[in-house]
């Protein structure tokens, strides 16, 4: 009896210790941050990345490799290095000519990284007159008025094509108006040694003006000619589902303008009545991540419902779907109501996951210093907590990466540099800014 109390003692003791040291006892990974071993298994066929159990098992992709692809592995080593840190829920990096990084704050403040990783203070703005209707002057940073809600505040940012001869910047925020809120754009140039704006004006506002803080959208991404892309989310509520198929509002659309916010004539619907001239295409659900590759095409990668995160190549004037045709579930695991995942005349999209990654930021890379690399699109998650790497070959993807899981850090977005490295930054309270480069 007495040995036996001896032992339940000594066991209660260990597991008190380990209670007590929790964050040093080894946990067993859950199934989405686990990995299955790259390469064939036992019958020769190539094994997907386990990312758990499917939300929709039962709808089946449109073409073979459209989700769940074999998982490839980098042969390129790599380091990763922290640039800097205490960023404050960074949204968006874009790296300057100079090596310098220019960071948004989903809080309102924009800031300057050098390239050695000393953060700077906050960029002040100088309003135009006339804007007082959608501008807080007196608030440190001088940035026209933004509503930190939810999922909106300070966003995106872009350089004009021509940065190193006007200065010119461009950042996507969401908006407080009369009534609610919504996805703006406002250009602005940079002065007295990059920490202020001059002439900073609102050259976009997507309508109609919501009461939520969900679904903004919101990447920047400049093409080949010369013109900004804007991607919009719907704003969530099962209401608003039915305007992202229509085209006198701008919900759940891509938007093309000029730089200085006029419309392009050769835009899709330009000419047709009741539509919104500024549309390029429609059907999207959320769209936080945008880029163009090195043949100038326009990939994207939208928030899905469970089950349903898409990577679409985008096309002038097309229809992307959502909701009535789309994977995935509601978050209730209810069907999604009228929804199919594949109908004539609805672009299917290149690839989907199920179970979601939470995409945020991309980048096709086209740099030098990974040439293994080269041509790949590179994806931030934000529930999966890792970057994604997709290989493609003829617009199809063919292998699928996860990078960065050690670091269990929400990958908010992604860029390459002008060295060739990656530069992430992770959606944290203490955010950090990582540089990806080929060990040496």
């Amino acid at each position: 009896m007495i040995k036996t109390r001896s032992v339940l003692l000594f066991v209660l003791i260990l597991a008190a210790a380990g209670m007590a040291c929790g964050q040093n006892v080894p946990r067993k990974p859950s199934s989405l941050n686990s990995k299955a071993a790259a390469g064939p298994d036992a019958n020769g066929q190539c094994r997907p990345i386990d990312m758990g159990e499917a939300n929709a098992p039962e709808q089946k992709p449109a073409f073979a490799n459209q989700t769940r692809v074999c998982e490839v592995k980098s042969k390129t080593a790599f380091d990763v290095t922290v640039v800097a840190k205490g960023l404050e829920m960074p949204w968006a990096v874009e790296p300057l000519p100079d090596g310098a990084f220019l960071i948004t704050e989903k809080s309102g403040v924009m800031r300057i990284v050098s390239a050695s990783g000393k953060i700077g203070g906050p960029i002040k703005g100088l309003l135009p007159v006339g804007q007082g209707d959608v501008s807080d002057a007196g608030r440190e940073g001088g940035l026209p008025r933004i509503t930190a809600r939810g999922q909106g505040g300070l966003l995106d940012v872009a350089l004009s094509p021509n940065f190193e001869k006007d200065s010119t910047i461009f950042w996507s925020f969401s908006e407080q108006r009369e009534g609610g809120s919504g996805t703006s754009v406002a250009r602005g140039v940079l002065i007295e040694n990059r920490r202020a704006l001059k002439d900073v004006r609102v050259i976009f506002r997507a309508l109609p003006t919501y009461a939520n803080g969900l679904h903004f959208g919101s990447r920047l991404a400049f093409g080949p000619d010369g013109k900004l892309y804007i991607t919009l989310g719907d704003r969530s509520d099962r209401p608003n589902r039915a305007k992202v198929q229509q085209l006198d509002n701008h919900l759940g659309k891509i938007i093309r303008i000029n730089p200085d916010g006029t419309i392009p004539e050769d835009n899709p619907f330009n000419k047709k009545p009741g539509a919104l001239p500024e549309i390029w295409d429609l059907g999207h659900r959320n769209v936080q991540s945008a880029a163009f590759d090195g043949k100038g095409r326009l990939w994207t990668v939208e928030h899905g419902a469970r089950g349903g995160d898409e990577l679409n190549l985008i096309e002038k004037g097309k229809n992307y779907g959502w909701s009535v045709v789309t994977y995935g579930e509601e978050y209730s695991g209810e069907p999604i109501p009228g929804s199919v995942t594949q109908k004539e005349g609805y672009v299917s999209p290149v690839y989907y996951w199920d179970p979601v990654i939470a995409p945020s930021g991309m980048e096709v890379y086209t740099g030098n210093a990974f040439s293994e690399w080269r041509g790949n699109i590179f994806v931030g998650g934000l529930r999966s907590q890792r970057l994604v790497r997709l290989v493609l070959a003829d617009g199809r993807v063919t292998g699928e990466e996860h990078l960065l899981t050690e670091r269990r850090s929400r990958i908010r977005d992604v860029r390459q540099g002008p060295d060739g490295a990656l530069y992430v930054v992770t959606d944290a309270t203490g955010g950090e800014l990582l540089r990806i480069t080929p060990r040496k």
